[in-house]
């Protein structure tokens, strides 16, 4: 899906992947965690992007849910991303630990001036 980089439009991606989580037979704590995570993807893709808009895919398999966002932004060094200091919080930087500490697997994928993607999966009966 090409989706407006536009906050109003999280809110339509949360439906979509609850709907579609909820279809392939998640419970409801594990769809508010896919949801968290997916709207925090996005929120880093409308806030970092340079274009006016976003691409969001679902990959339905047998056993997972798989979500790749990405955005047209600069880009970044992954290796230069650092975990929170969890200790002294500070406003905003959380949104890829939060990810990470929601979905069972989690890829950064981004080159300095060639965008950002997560992919991101959640695995369908498992305690990861």
């Amino acid at each position: 899906m090409t989706v407006p980089s536009k906050p109003e439009y999280v809110g339509v991606i949360r439906l979509t992947v609850s709907g579609i989580a909820n279809r392939m037979g998640f419970n409801v704590e594990e769809i508010e965690d896919i949801k968290v995570a997916v709207a925090e993807g996005c929120t880093n893709a409308i806030e970092h992007g340079l274009d006016d808009k976003f691409y969001i895919n679902f990959n339905i398999n047998n056993d997972s849910l798989d979500v790749v966002i990405k955005d047209k932004g600069k880009g970044c060094n992954i290796e230069e991303i650092k975990e929170p200091d969890l200790l002294n919080p500070k406003e905003g930087g959380l949104g890829l630990f939060i990810i990470k500490s929601l979905m069972d697997d989690v890829e950064f994928i981004s080159k300095e001036g060639n965008g950002f993607q997560i992919k991101m999966i959640k695995y369908l009966g498992a305690d990861i």
